[in-house]
C-alpha cells in the first residue's frame, strides 16, 4: 500500500470511504498554487476523527491523505459533472468551492497532467475500494459502502442558505436499498439535528 492511501481492514459488512479528509500536497504542486493554504480550503475537516468509532464497529475504512486539490477521488474520471447544470469542482480542481482560482496564472494542470494524476491516485483509490468490497462480499450477503463527508454550512456558489447538520444522499434511493434509506432517515429524524435526505448533496 502507498503512503498516501490508508486501508484499515475490518470484518463487519461496512466499508467507509473518506475521500476528502487528506491535506497532503506534493511540493511540485503546492508551489504552483495561487495563495498559501488555498489548496486545503475545501478539506472535509475532522471526518477521519468523527468516524473513529468505525474501529469499534469492526468496519473497513479507505482514506486518502492527499488533498482534494491534488485529485478528487469522489468525481467521475470522465470529467462528467457530479451535479449537471450546477456549479461543482473537477476531477483535478482548478477552483475552490467559492470559485477562486487554485493555481497561479499559467500553472493550471493540463490534460496530460490530469491523466497522470488520475492514473497515480484516482485509480488506486478505487481499486482499493473495489478490492475491499469484494473481500467483504465474499463473507457477507450484503455490504454497505458509506461515503463520509463534511462541508461548510454556507457556500453560496454551491447552494442557497445554510445546509442542515446532517445530509443524507442516496440519489433518491437509487444508490441504496429503499429499506436502508428509510432506516437512515428515521435515525436522522431521531437525532435532534436538522437534517435532509437527497437535498443539494
Amino acid at each position: 500500500m502507498t503512503a498516501w492511501l490508508e486501508v484499515r481492514r475490518g470484518e463487519a459488512p461496512l466499508l467507509l470511504s473518506l475521500p476528502h479528509t487528506g491535506t497532503d500536497i506534493p511540493d511540485s504542486i503546492e508551489w504552483r498554487l495561487a495563495t498559501p493554504g488555498i489548496g486545503r480550503k475545501d478539506t472535509d475537516w475532522r471526518i477521519d476523527r468523527l468516524y473513529e468509532f468505525a474501529r469499534e464497529l469492526d468496519a473497513t475504512t479507505v482514506r486518502t491523505r492527499l488533498s482534494r486539490t491534488v485529485i478528487d477521488v469522489n468525481r467521475d474520471p470522465s470529467g462528467a459533472s457530479l451535479y449537471p447544470g450546477r456549479a461543482t469542482t473537477e476531477l483535478v480542481p482548478t477552483t475552490t468551492f467559492d470559485g477562486d482560482a487554485l493555481y497561479r496564472l499559467g500553472e493550471q494542470p493540463d490534460a496530460a497532467e490530469v491523466e497522470r494524476r488520475r492514473a497515480a491516485y484516482f485509480d488506486p483509490y478505487h481499486q482499493a475500494l473495489t478490492a475491499e468490497l469484494a473481500r467483504l462480499r465474499a463473507a457477507h450477503p450484503r455490504v454497505i459502502l458509506w461515503d463520509a463527508h463534511s462541508i461548510r454550512s454556507r457556500v453560496p456558489r454551491l447552494f442557497l442558505g445554510e445546509l442542515p447538520v446532517l445530509n443524507l444522499g442516496t440519489d433518491e434511493g437509487r444508490s441504496c436499498d429503499l429499506a436502508l434509506r428509510e432506516t437512515l432517515c428515521a435515525m436522522c429524524a431521531d437525532s435532534g439535528f436538522p437534517w435532509i435526505a437527497d437535498g443539494r448533496l
